[in-house]
Order: structure tokens, then C-alpha cells, then sequence
């Protein structure tokens, strides 16, 4: 099975262990100490591998599992000044309202980073 088109990150990942050790299904499955059966439903995504199962594999594909630090997807603080950029530049641009709205003014609610409540 390729592990680029498995769609779950465990069956992705223990796609990966396969490929990257160049083991069987069957040998990665016995150094493992788990069913071949087990091991081809993690593949297909059918089960999902406990953190025990995962690291069992890992070790018997030759690699560690290890937790590192995550650094966050975005960072806060250059889309809070994005959004704050964005929110004054709605606030500028004319339009019509509507008289059963009513339009708050963001102006003195906006500080860098947050929106005061």
C-alpha cells in the first residue's frame, strides 16, 4: 500500500513505517509481536492503532516515536494585525445602511492583538 494515500495520520504513519523499514506486512507484523490481519487494517485504516501498538511497530521498523514541541499552524500575533488591518479597512469603505440594522463603530474597541469587549 502506498502511504502517501492512506488518508488517516495512523495509517499514513504506519504506511510510512512499512515503506521506510522496506519490511513485509507479514515481517513488520512479527517483529511487532501483532497479527498480520492487525497490522493490514491499520494500513487501510480500518483500526486504529493504539500509542502502544504504534511504538511497537516503530521499533520493529527500525525507528522511535518521540514528542516534540508544536509550533502553532499560524502565527497570532501577524494575523491579529491582519485582522485589525482587514476591520479598519471595512470601517473606511462607504456603504448604505440599512435602517432595521444597527452598525456599531469598532473604533476605540480595536487594541493590537485583541478586540476589546
Amino acid at each position: 500500500m502506498d502511504p502517501m494515500k492512506a488518508t488517516k495520520p495512523a495509517a499514513s504513519l504506519v504506511g510510512q513505517i512499512q515503506a521506510r523499514s522496506g519490511l513485509s506486512q507479514a515481517e513488520l507484523a512479527r517483529r511487532a509481536g501483532l497479527p498480520r490481519s492487525v497490522v493490514n487494517a491499520y494500513l487501510r485504516g480500518n483500526r486504529e492503532p493504539g500509542a502502544d501498538a504504534l511504538a511497537r511497530l516503530a521499533a520493529a521498523g527500525g525507528f522511535g516515536l518521540e514528542l516534540a514541541t508544536r509550533e502553532p499552524p499560524v502565527d497570532v500575533d501577524r494575523a491579529s494585525k491582519i485582522l485589525v488591518q482587514v476591520l479598519e479597512l471595512a470601517e473606511a469603505l462607504p456603504f448604505r445602511p440599512r435602517p432595521d440594522l444597527d452598525y456599531p463603530s469598532l473604533a476605540g474597541r480595536i487594541a493590537v492583538g485583541r478586540v476589546a469587549s
